[in-house]
Order: C-alpha cells, then structure tokens, then sequence
C-alpha cells in the first residue's frame, strides 16, 4: 500500500504557486505582444520561477498561517519578482518549441 493510500494529501499545497502566477500575469502584461504566451511557455516560465524561490508548502491552519505570514515580507516578494523576471527572460531566449 503506497503512502498516497494511506494518507489524504489533497490539502498539501505551495503557496507559492499563487504568488508566482500573480507575477507572471502581471509582468508579462507589461510584454504585450512581445513574447510567446503559448501553453508550454508560461508553463515553463512558472515552472522556472518555481524552481528559484521558497517553497510556501502548507497543509493545516498553522501552516496557512505562516504562509500568510511568509507572503506578506517584502524580502520574499522580491525573491518572487526576481525569479519571474530571470523566468520570463530565459524562456524568452529558449522557447521549448520552433
């Protein structure tokens, strides 16, 4: 029995995934027409971004709380526009596709 079987896992989540998807819609609005918005490339963009900043996991209320906590230091916002920024750039240079 996997532990997937054993275990609900369905409130396991990253906060940071909500952060870097705020980003990458706000910074990319500011590339209108200028980039590929295809599927794969904001995929690999937030996937990118997600990969060079802090995990925010969260599963019960203290965890959400420090989350909220996390979300909210100006330090980690920065890591945030930072690593979006690095993101969109290197996708930008190397498309996934032709």
């Amino acid at each position: 029995m996997g532990l997937t079987d054993q275990y609900n896992f369905e409130l396991l989540g990253n906060q940071a995934e909500q952060l870097v998807f705020d980003e990458l819609e706000r910074q990319l609005a500011a590339f209108e027409g200028e980039l590929c918005r295809c599927n794969d490339c904001v995929a690999d963009m937030a996937a990118m971004a997600l990969n060079m900043v802090k995990p925010l996991y969260r599963y019960s209320l203290l965890g959400t709380l420090y989350a909220a906590q996390a979300m909210t230091d100006e330090a980690y916002a920065a890591s945030i526009r930072e690593a979006v920024s690095e993101a969109i750039e290197k996708i930008h240079q190397n498309p996934s596709h032709d």
